[in-house]
């Protein structure tokens, strides 16, 4: 069984941007180790994390703020703008979806 679960999923071609609790902590473990933003590529399931900032949340609209870039995203889409590059990778949100064992695994080893 995973140690997280994962609260939001987008995607596109390239790739998924995550967020999960980790499940494996204590209750009263610090909230940045608690909740962690992750991008992940596609095809090699190579893993960055996003260090979150700060957020926002208007009525439909979602925003995240990370060192990395920003993210915006509503119930059926997103777009992550690199920060550094500008680069622009708009998203599919997915609220119904099962991660892959690949996936799993993956980001379960990054954890650890």
């Amino acid at each position: 069984m995973p140690q997280f679960e994962c609260l939001f999923f987008l995607e596109n071609s390239l790739l998924y941007i995550v967020e999960i609790k980790r499940t494996d902590l204590a209750e009263d473990a610090d909230i940045a180790e608690k909740f962690k933003w992750l991008i992940i590529n596609k095809d090699t399931l190579a893993i960055k994390e996003l260090h979150f900032n700060s957020m926002d949340s208007s009525g439909e609209i979602e925003e995240r703020y990370f060192q990395e870039g920003y993210l915006k995203f509503n119930a059926t889409t997103g777009t992550f703008i690199e920060k550094y590059n500008s680069a622009q990778h708009p998203l599919d949100r997915r609220l119904d979806f099962r991660l892959q064992d690949a996936l799993v695994n993956s980001i379960a080893l990054s954890l650890s």
